[in-house]
């Protein structure tokens, strides 16, 4: 990624404003960005029309409807509106979701389940043993194995490990800020992660909900040969 390359673009088109965002960067890094372009122009933002698009052909609804929110609470725009195409593919996209979710997201045929994509809010994924997300867990969606999980990407909804009894089962995520966890039968919620977009996995410890940093306690170190789980 070039970190050069700017996250916030801002023109003027007609009688409103486009701005096109680098969906790449963190949502956090643009919120910023966006409060630094908004700032500077004072009175202008207020009742503004605002129109947010990406520089990219992918479909990113979600980061799109955040960020709208995001400037109308901070900066009192009037609308913000999201091009057509992007509505369009998302349409077409959740399409595909619901096909896939009545289809084999109730998962009981194999071992493991792997889905490739982002779990939105509202959404549900559950697999019978181990579940692993190429992808993010949004705030609002959940995602429920008998087994392990794993995320490779940001865990921001609820997690639960282990369904419905088993303790030994550990939930891991590249970005840990879980809403709810859950292992076996223990339950918590608002655990603070340690540092955002790090690697961490929670377990349990003297019967508690543990949250513990990657690269320093391994979770996988302790099995001694390959075996099918």
């Amino acid at each position: 990624m070039n970190e050069h390359k700017q996250a916030v673009k801002l023109k003027g088109v007609g009688d409103g404003l486009w701005v096109t965002i680098d969906p790449s960067r963190p949502v956090d890094l643009l919120k910023n960005d966006l409060a630094a372009v908004f700032k500077r122009l004072n009175e202008m933002a207020v009742n503004s029309k605002v129109t947010l698009d990406t520089e990219t052909n992918e479909s990113h609804l979600d980061l799109l409807d955040e960020l709208g929110l995001f400037l109308k609470d901070r900066f009192k725009v009037a609308t913000v509106l999201v091009p057509p195409n992007q509505r369009s593919r998302s349409r077409e996209e959740e399409r595909t979701r619901k096909r896939d979710m009545d289809r084999s997201w109730q998962h009981h045929r194999s071992h493991v389940l792997m889905l490739a994509g982002r779990v939105r809010s509202g959404q549900k994924v559950t697999a019978r043993k181990h579940l692993t997300i190429m992808g993010d867990v949004n705030p609002g969606a959940e995602v429920v194995a008998g087994g392990d999980i794993l995320v490779m990407g940001s865990l921001k909804g609820k997690a639960a490990a282990g369904y419905p009894d088993d303790g030994k089962k550990i939930i891991l995520a590249l970005d840990f800020q879980p809403e709810q966890l859950q292992i076996g039968g223990h339950v918590v919620a608002g655990i603070p992660s340690f540092k955002e977009g790090r690697a961490q996995f929670a377990h349990i410890v003297n019967d508690a909900i543990l949250v513990d940093d990657y690269l320093k306690n391994n979770p996988f170190g302790r099995l001694p040969w390959p075996e099918v789980l």
